[in-house]
């Protein structure tokens, strides 16, 4: 998945360009209205994580934890990547 950059967007350009031209004025917020929007952009960042506790034949466990250590990454990460590419319709099998 590739992010979408500044330059890509029309639209971003469009009020960039605005601006330069002196056609758009930046806002003074007030006290409170910035740090509404600070606790809000906090709350945005933060991860929402649950636990989950899941039961693996021991084997699987072992391939799971050699791939990990393969790509330098802890084995429950690579567990939660597998799973979140899987319900994102990213995970693709070697036969496709």
């Amino acid at each position: 998945m590739t992010k979408k950059s500044f330059k890509d967007d029309p639209e971003d350009i469009e009020i960039f360009e605005a601006y330069k031209r002196g056609e758009l004025k930046p806002l003074r917020a007030s006290k409170e209205a910035i740090a509404a929007m600070r606790r809000a952009a906090a709350n945005f960042r933060k991860k929402k994580e649950a636990r989950v506790n899941i039961r693996l034949n021991e084997m699987d466990l072992d391939e799971l934890k050699a791939k990990a250590e393969e790509e330098g990454i802890p084995y429950q990460t690579l567990i939660a990547s597998v799973l979140h590419k899987y319900i994102n319709g990213r995970l693709v099998s070697k036969g496709a």
